[in-house]
């Protein structure tokens, strides 16, 4: 056996471990697939090229082969134990120069392609990976690796799969807007990101600049850009049926506190299955709309929330819906409350 493929049995057989055995959302890696390029060192693969090169000519193309073969089986070993958990992968954040290739990027930096011989595209095109987080941690105007460009790039190329922008805090925030000199580049990107179709959000690298609060990007995050709560990316492509609708929704007094109770739908399946709720609240005769974010008070896996009592004479209008594994909504059911 080559020792390729010991390694790919070893990691995928503890990667179905952890998810046989503990109940998580998703397994995600980093961008350590072949090493970083160091001057003076080389790859020691002669003998397992010639050995296991299977009949492959280019040394490149073998490399990425291996590595296709990871991820492939690292996807179907997950889905065979849980085809609810998410595999998701963040690859450094230029797949090819447009040098190297018509299809690259017009950037001049280290490649995904041929320096980590990561072909992405491939295992998003071929749905080996749930969702990609490229690592964009230039700022705007970088010399070699602009984030407007690359952003634009990845967009274009997302596939059918959830793309989500690798962002670096600090970088954001020690450089000045290059249209807006006197404000840091978090307003551009923020916008820049909201005009891709295919961009679903971002990940922040690293968190503890933004609970640190780094150039004030924390509390920016807090009271502007992500105020309220948000629902995840969905991905029809593993389930897009949503759950049925709650039942028995009614308010009780508990302890002198009024209590909305709800009981959860019938479920067959794990594709039917509630995993949390959603809850909304609603002025008396405002148009209920639950796709506006600003109306949600609650997501929880609970079956109960405790309600902010006012003078009794307050009317409100609370909407209640189901959430599967993969986010997908159920049809709201409303109850008319005074608080």
């Amino acid at each position: 056996m080559c020792i390729r493929e010991q390694n790919r049995e070893y990691i995928c057989s503890v990667v179905s471990d952890i998810v046989r055995r503990y109940d998580v959302d998703g397994l995600h890696i980093d961008d350590y697939f072949y090493p970083y390029p160091s001057p003076g060192c080389i790859i020691p693969d002669d003998r397992e090229y010639r050995q296991y090169g299977n009949g492959i000519s280019d040394r490149g193309d073998w490399r990425r082969y291996n590595v296709d073969l990871f991820i492939q089986q690292l996807h179907d070993s997950i889905v065979s134990v849980k085809p609810w958990v998410k595999f998701g992968v963040s690859p450094f954040g230029i797949y090819r120069n447009i040098s190297s290739s018509p299809n690259g990027s017009n950037t001049k930096g280290l490649q995904n392609y041929d320096d980590l011989y990561a072909d992405v595209l491939l295992w998003v095109n071929n749905g080996w990976v749930d969702y990609c987080v490229p690592q964009l941690y230039w700022q705007i105007g970088h010399p070699t690796a602009d984030y407007e460009t690359l952003l634009k790039w990845w967009n274009r190329n997302a596939g059918n799969r959830p793309l989500v922008i690798g962002e670096d805090v600090e970088r954001t925030v020690n450089h000045a807007d290059v249209n807006h000199p006197r404000s840091n580049q978090m307003p551009a990107k923020f916008k820049l990101r909201s005009q891709m179709n295919n961009v679903c959000g971002a990940v922040l690298w690293y968190a503890k600049t933004a609970v640190d609060n780094v150039g004030n990007y924390g509390g920016m995050l807090r009271n502007v850009y992500w105020k309220y709560p948000a629902l995840q990316p969905l991905m029809p492509f593993i389930d897009a049926k949503a759950p049925d609708k709650v039942r028995k929704v009614k308010v009780l007094i508990i302890n002198g506190k009024k209590v909305l109770f709800w009981s959860a739908p019938k479920a067959k399946r794990w594709h039917d299955e509630a995993r949390k709720y959603v809850v909304y609240r609603f002025e008396h005769k405002e148009k209920i709309d639950i796709e506006n974010p600003r109306y949600i008070v609650a997501i929880t896996s609970e079956t109960h929330l405790e309600l902010p009592y006012e003078t009794g004479k307050s009317k409100y209008v609370y909407v209640v819906t189901a959430l599967d594994r993969l986010q997908n909504e159920s049809k709201p059911v409303k109850k008319k409350i005074k608080l």
